[in-house]
């Protein structure tokens, strides 16, 4: 390791130089691993880099030689990762908070299927509630780290996200949960957040299938919140950006989420393609909304796959119509 280009609390970004000779960039989750110092010795994983993923570009820190042993004692004896080289005791909050077996009494929750567009829903949410408390819950749908999550720490740096829950083998949350219905327990009865926000985090897995996406969890996740008794919302995805045909204008993902999912979720009805779907119930339309603005004025310049606001409009339209309806059914 020759250089660290960024650390926070988990996470290192460091400059290595590799075998032969190559600088090159990696990543290292420092509760897995512990902290790399300058001249560590460093086993990488170097798939991400050698299959170009979009979401991906850095090498990951495996482990480090350079420590004779790394002992990370844990608060109980719940694993994640299970079963792989890297498991370790992330510890659950259900254990000492049983109120996230309660109902969640009406509570608004939208759920998501591309991480980005969490900003777009904490910005409008912010923007049209005041003063009301929006809590992440991030499924195991993509990347497992929480940390990893620049936009997330971005988003609770600005106070947009008022606590994090991570689910199933996502870890480094505010709160460790088992499942994502006891991670919204959580969110709402521990964390005391007005609505929640769920999705996985960034890196969806797609085939360019109907249901070969980790997007499908969405339509489970919708139905729990309604038998939970929540407030299901449906955060659409879809693009006038996206090159690819099966995204552009309302995303296949969506269609697929809506035809698999029994509750009926609200959906905006300031979204462009609302009325495209079927087996959704569909807001009253109000003003539209200008997405641009919002994300301005939260001082958020999020992009997706690589687009910004401006060349990608109707998805971060799309998603800030639904972080709206949340407030709205809170009467806000």
């Amino acid at each position: 390791m020759t250089e660290i280009l960024q650390e926070r609390p988990g996470l290192q970004r460091v400059a290595v130089r590799m075998p032969d000779g190559v600088s090159a960039r990696a990543y290292a989750l420092t509760a897995l691993t512990g902290e790399c110092t300058l001249g560590d010795q460093l086993i990488l994983n170097t798939t991400a880099v050698e299959l170009q993923l979009g979401t991906g570009g850095w090498h990951v820190v495996h482990w480090n030689l350079s420590l004779e042993e790394f002992i990370s004692p844990g608060p109980d004896h719940i694993m994640k990762l299970r079963y792989s080289s890297l498991q370790f005791d992330a510890g659950t909050d259900e254990l000492t908070h049983p109120e996230c077996d309660l109902p969640l009494a009406a509570t608004p929750v939208v759920v998501c299927s591309v991480h980005s567009q969490v900003a777009a829903v904490a910005a409008a949410f912010a923007h049209f509630a005041p003063g009301k408390t929006l809590a992440y819950v991030m499924t195991d749908g993509a990347s497992l780290p929480l940390v990893i999550s620049d936009l997330i720490w971005d988003l609770q740096s600005r106070q947009l996200i008022a606590g994090t829950v991570t689910a199933g083998h996502a870890f480094g949350g505010d709160l460790e949960a088992v499942s994502v219905p006891s991670a919204l327990g959580l969110a709402v009865h521990t964390l005391g957040a007005d609505a929640v926000v769920v999705c996985m985090g960034p890196g969806v897995v797609g085939t360019g299938t109907a249901l070969g996406t980790t997007a499908v969890e969405v339509a489970s996740i919708l139905d729990t919140v309604s038998a939970l008794g929540g407030t299901p919302i449906l955060c659409v995805r879809a693009s006038s950006g996206d090159p690819r045909p099966r995204h552009q204008g309302l995303s296949h993902h969506t269609i697929t989420i809506a035809s698999l999912t029994q509750c009926s979720p609200w959906v905006a009805g300031t979204s462009a393609t609302a009325s495209d779907l079927s087996g959704v119930r569909i807001s009253d339309a109000s003003a539209v909304i200008d997405a641009a603005e919002i994300m301005d004025s939260a001082g958020l310049t999020t992009t997706t796959m690589g687009r910004t606001v401006s060349e990608d409009l109707l998805f971060f339209e799309n998603a800030v119509a639904a972080g709206a309806l949340a407030a709205e059914m809170l009467g806000a």
